[in-house]
C-alpha cells in the first residue's frame, strides 16, 4: 500500500469572490522509503500541494476537490487537532529558509526538545539526550554546547542541519523538503542533500523533494513529477525523464541547464516567455504560449494526462534526440 496517495487534488485561492486554481487535479503516490521529486518553475504549485498535505494552507487557500490519504487515513477528513498529532510525528517538513523557520529568541535545544516532548512524550532529560543525539547525527559538532545557542550563532548550512534534526525528532515516515538548499552555496548544498539521503536510507523514511534544480533530481530522486501551472505534466523515473523527456516543458527545463558533457561554446536554450499567471485565463494547454511545438489543437483543448504525460503531441523518444 502506498504511504501517501493524492488523488485529483485541486487547491484554489479566493480573490474578490472568485476562486482561482493554484493546483489543478494533481494525483500521485509516494511509496515507503521512496524519494519523489516535484520539479518546476516558481509558481508551478509544488509548495502549495505539499502544504495541503501538511494541513498548513493559508486562510485564503482551500482544497476544492480530491483526497489525500496517508498510511490509509484520509487527511482531509481529520479535525485540526487530529491533523496536528500527525504533523511532526508522522509527516515532517524541512522549509526553504531556516532563518525564518527557526524562532530567533529561543535556543536551538528548546526548539528540538519541544518537538520531541510533544510527539514522543519523553521526559525533559530524555528529550535533551535525544536532541544531542540528533544534532550529532546531522553533523553538528560539539552538540551539547551548541544545544544552548540561538539560530544567529549558526551559519545557513548549520541552521538547515538543525531544521533536519527537528524534522527527524519523532522519526517520521515521510519528510517533505521544500527547496532545502536554496540559500546555500554549492558545496553546502551537496553536504545537506547527502545528509538527507543517508538519513532517509538509514531510517527507511520516504521523502518528497521540492526543487527547481534538476541536478539534485538526477542524483537523489527515484521518481520525478514535473509540474507546470499547477498541474503535473509529466511523470517517470529520474532515468526516464533525463534520457527521454516526453513533454516539451520537461525538455525545455533540461535544455536550460549546463551540461558537463557538452562543449562550453554550446549555448543554453532557455524556455521563452514567462511562467503562466494563474489569474490569467489560457485556453487549451497552459504551456502552449511558450511551446516550440504548438499546434492549433493545443490552443483549443486541454490535454489529458495519459501514459505519464499531459501533451497532445508528446515527444517521441525514438525520433527525438535525448536531451
Amino acid at each position: 500500500m502506498p504511504l501517501l496517495e493524492i488523488d485529483d487534488l485541486s487547491v484554489c485561492v479566493s480573490q474578490d469572490g472568485t476562486d482561482t486554481a493554484l493546483v489543478r487535479s494533481v494525483s500521485y503516490v509516494v511509496e515507503p522509503g521512496e524519494t519523489l521529486a516535484l520539479v518546476g518553475e516558481s509558481g508551478s504549485g509544488k509548495s502549495v500541494s505539499s502544504l495541503a498535505v501538511m494541513g498548513l494552507l493559508a486562510k485564503a487557500l482551500k482544497v476544492t476537490s480530491g483526497s489525500i490519504r496517508f498510511d490509509g487515513q484520509d487527511l482531509l477528513a481529520l479535525s485540526a487537532e487530529e491533523m496536528r498529532k500527525i504533523r511532526g510525528r508522522d509527516i515532517s517538513m524541512v522549509f526553504q529558509e531556516p532563518m525564518t523557520s527557526l524562532n530567533p529568541v529561543r535556543s536551538i535545544g528548546s526548539q528540538i526538545m519541544e518537538s520531541i516532548e510533544e510527539n514522543l512524550g519523553l521526559s525533559r532529560a530524555d528529550a535533551r539526550a535525544r536532541a544531542i543525539s540528533l544534532l550529532k547525527e546531522v553533523g553538528v559538532a560539539d552538540a551539547e554546547r551548541r544545544l544552548k545557542q540561538y539560530p544567529h550563532h549558526f551559519s545557513g548550512g548549520m541552521r538547515q542541519r538543525v531544521m533536519i534534526a527537528i524534522a527527524l525528532a519523532a522519526d517520521p515516515k515521510l519528510i517533505i523538503a521544500d527547496e532545502p538548499t536554496t540559500a546555500l552555496d554549492v558545496t553546502i548544498q551537496a553536504q545537506i542533500l547527502d545528509l538527507m539521503a543517508r538519513i532517509c536510507r538509514d531510517h527507511g523514511t520516504a521523502m518528497i523533494l521540492i526543487t527547481h534544480n534538476l541536478g539534485i533530481v538526477a542524483r537523489y530522486a527515484d521518481r520525478v513529477n514535473v509540474m507546470y501551472s499547477g498541474r503535473i505534466v509529466e511523470t517517470g523515473t529520474a532515468r526516464e525523464i533525463y534520457r527521454a523527456p516526453r513533454h516539451p516543458y520537461t525538455e525545455g527545463l533540461l535544455q536550460s541547464v549546463p551540461r558537463l558533457d557538452q562543449d562550453r561554446s554550446v549555448p543554453l536554450k532557455p524556455i521563452r516567455g514567462n511562467p503562466a499567471d494563474p489569474f490569467t485565463p489560457i485556453s487549451g494547454c497552459r504551456f502552449h504560449p511558450r511551446c516550440p511545438y504548438v499546434a492549433a489543437r493545443c490552443r483549443a483543448e486541454v490535454p489529458a494526462f495519459e501514459n505519464g504525460v499531459a501533451c497532445h503531441f508528446p515527444l517521441d523518444p525514438a525520433q527525438k534526440e535525448a536531451v
